[in-house]
């Protein structure tokens, strides 16, 4: 099945900033129905957080062209800290969706069952993720968002040199498809 066969259970958004200068929204939907754990997760730290820790304030810190952003460290805010809802890290929940495809939203891991609080956002077809990371979601609204945090200058690591950061989280309304007759 394509990421357009899954439901979309709830839309989370992220307002960017690039250094102090607003650049979009991102919208993204979650896949819950097929990964309920780990859309929990991202959910409630994108919304109330974690101990006071949450999306708000953390940054996107790597990019790699053609290949995908990563953010959502809540814990050290330069991609080596981890935290969940269910502690440090939780288990790999379902590998049923292939990363096949740019615009989804993927846990980012140090290895199996390391989930945490990272997440990478893909720009094409990543199938060497397929059986490594969890696909739980994919962009609504915002590639152009995306696209220009991926397009950034980076140093030798990718590390974006610009500071781009999340700068309000939160739970849209995700409304019932109406069926006119």
């Amino acid at each position: 099945m394509e990421c357009t066969d899954y439901k979309i259970t709830d839309r989370v958004y992220f307002d960017v900033k690039i250094e102090d200068e607003y650049v979009g929204r991102i919208i993204l939907g979650l896949f819950g129905e097929i990964a309920p754990k780990t859309c929990e997760n991202f959910k409630q730290i994108a919304t109330t957080g974690i101990n006071g820790k949450s999306y708000v304030g953390t940054k996107f810190h790597t990019a790699i062209k053609r290949i995908m952003i990563q953010g959502g460290d809540i814990v050290n805010n330069d991609g080596t800290g981890s935290m969940s809802i269910y502690g440090e890290c939780f288990e790999d929940e379902t590998f049923a969706i292939n990363p096949d495809s740019g615009g989804l939203l993927v846990m980012a891991n140090k290895g199996p069952h390391t989930n945490g609080c990272q997440f990478l956002i893909t720009t094409m077809a990543t199938p060497w993720l397929e059986g490594r990371n969890v696909v739980f979601g994919k962009v609504l609204k915002g590639a152009d968002v995306v696209h220009t945090i991926e397009h950034l200058k980076t140093d030798i690591d990718d590390h974006i040199l610009k500071s781009v950061t999340i700068s309000k989280s939160g739970l849209l309304e995700t409304q019932p498809f109406l069926r006119i007759i």
